[in-house]
This record gives structure tokens, sequence and C-alpha cells, in this order.
């Protein structure tokens, strides 16, 4: 049985209420908040966190703690980590065993053909959940919310937030966790937001980014050679890159009402970060809209490839998509 993530965001014992449920896509974020909540639903309860390599070596790892009723607590709650295709089988095995026990898997990327989301979409005991990326909105709803009734949360420091994180969830809770540490007054002050987030440390990517869709081949080969690519930022690297022409793709829509660019990225919303506004200027007098448009699927193909495709050097695919963007800027 599906259910759309909001709905438990809202109310985790939905899925509580199922013999097994499973959670699965690339937002990790979402999902630790999922295990976290239903940790605390389930306080009273023993815990217990397993990987599906043991089960798949040792099925016995899985079905003893089933039979073996526990001591001091109710229930037991059993967390499936990394789970997959591979342990269909031993959960259609023990299913119909479960009394007060409940599993919950936890898997990244399932695609439509994958064998376990099928069986959990179709199962009526069984309930599941997909964890897609965040976008913009949703991320700004998590800021808001958790720093309400701060004093100085304006649309600038949202961005920068926004902006520092690549919509990387994990990411946002860290920073926003760092910022209610630092203003303990509930006085925000964006000077002191930029050196809190370290948001330099992201510089040396924003200004090759910046140069690519400028167009401007000289200086992005430059700071291609000397950019350093963390593996761990990857889709916050595409995220970026996204953002950007989107952002981009807003103007375009808007020549239409009217031709002063200046006027167009001045009333964007959410307004334009202070420092990107005469980049993003100057950036919008080389993009049109079918430049755009081709952007827009080479970035959205260069996601589905790092996503699905474990084996790919992730640093290449996103240099190549890079200077692609440049050639693609620079033409006529």
């Amino acid at each position: 049985m599906i259910f759309k993530s909001y709905i438990l965001e809202q109310k985790i014992q939905t899925a509580n209420n199922h013999k097994i449920f499973l959670f699965y896509g690339e937002n990790q974020g979402l999902k630790k908040e999922f295990k976290k909540n239903l940790r605390i639903h389930n306080k009273n309860n023993e815990i217990l966190n397993l990987f599906q390599d043991e089960i798949i070596k040792n099925k016995n790892v899985l079905i003893n703690e089933i039979n073996n009723k526990s001591l001091f607590n109710e229930k037991k709650i059993i967390f499936i980590n990394q789970a997959n295709d591979k342990i269909l089988d031993i959960i259609a095995e023990i299913i119909d065993n479960l009394q007060d026990e409940k599993i919950f898997l936890f898997s990244d990327i399932l695609d439509k053909k994958s064998k376990l989301r099928n069986y959990f979409e179709k199962s009526k005991s069984c309930g599941i959940t997909a964890c897609y990326q965040d976008n913009a909105i949703a991320i700004r709803k998590i800021i808001t919310k958790r720093l309400n009734g701060y004093q100085g949360l304006t649309n600038e420091v949202t961005n920068l937030i926004i902006e520092n994180t690549g919509l990387d969830r994990n990411k946002v809770n860290n920073e926003i966790d760092k910022i209610i540490s630092c203003f303990k007054d509930k006085k925000i002050d964006l000077k002191k937001i930029d050196i809190l987030l370290n948001t330099r440390t992201n510089d040396d990517f924003n200004l090759l980014k910046d140069e690519a869709l400028n167009g401007n081949k000289i200086n992005t080969n430059r700071l291609l050679a000397d950019t350093v690519f963390e593996a761990e930022k990857n889709i916050y690297y595409l995220n970026s890159i996204n953002q950007r022409i989107n952002r981009l793709k807003e103007i375009e829509n808007m020549k239409q009402e009217d031709s002063n660019i200046e006027s167009l990225v001045s009333s964007l919303k959410p307004p334009v970060f202070w420092k990107d506004k005469s980049i993003l200027i100057e950036q919008s007098r080389k993009w049109n809209k079918d430049k755009i448009q081709e952007a827009l699927k080479k970035t959205y193909s260069a996601e589905i490839e790092i996503k699905s495709n474990s084996s790919i050097r992730k640093d290449l695919l996103i240099k190549n998509l890079i200077i692609e963007l440049c050639a693609t800027a620079s033409s006529a």
C-alpha cells in the first residue's frame, strides 16, 4: 500500500499500523527523520538495528529475533538497513509469522522494475513510501518551521542556507542546528551567518559554475583544473547548477512582460542573494529558451546517471556537464 511522504511527516503512526513498512529513495535526510520519529514513537519497545547483508548471510539472524520474545518490552521494532530486492524472499517468508513485531526497511533508489518495491506497493498488509529529493519549497518550509520566532530570518538568510546546502535535508538540518546553537537570543545576524555556515568552502565550485554558465571557456578550463570535487557533494553540485538554470528560466519567461533584465532579477521571488545579482544579470544575456531547455535536459540526465550508476566516475560526469554547459552558453 502506497503512502505519500508528507502523510508520514504529519503522522508517523501511519507507518506503525503496518506489519512491515518500506522507505526508499535518495532523500537520506527524510529517511533519517522517519527513523528518528519511529524511535520516539516506539520508545517503550525494544528497537533493533540490522543490515540486509547480515540477514542474507544467515536469515536466522532475523527469524530468531522474531521468535524470541522480548523479556522487558511489549514489542520488538526491527530496522533493516540497505535493503534491496535480495531480501524479498525472506520478507515474504516471515510476514505471516509476525505478531506484535514491526519491521521497517530502508532502501536507496528502487526503480519501477524493483520486485521489492512492487511487492510492497501491491500488499495490503505492507506499507511503502518514496523519499524523493526535496525541492526548494520543501526546504524553505523546514527552515521557516525550525527557525520560527527568530528575528532576522529574512529571504537572504533562507537563500544563503539553501544555496550552501544544495537542497540536502541532512545538511540543512545541520546548518539550522548551528544557527540555533549560535543565536541563543533568537536574533540572526546575516554577516555572522555567512561566517558560521562557512560558505567560502563552496566558493571554488560556485565560481566555476558561474564562469561556465557565462560561457567563459578560458576561465572555466583553468578553474576545472584547480577545483577539488568532493565525493559527498555530487548532489550539491548538480542541485546548485540546476537551481541557477531554473533561475535563468524564470527570467526568460518574464522577458515578455519586461525587457529590463536588471528589474526582472530584482523582482524574482524568492529574492536573489545580493552577491549573485550582477552575475545572474550577465548570465541571463547568454541564455535563451532553447539553450535553457537543453541545459535542463543535460542536468536531469546527469542526475539520473549519478543516482543509478554506482560504478561511474561522478566527478568526471559533473566536469563534462560543466564543459557542455559552458559550450552552450558561449554558442551563438
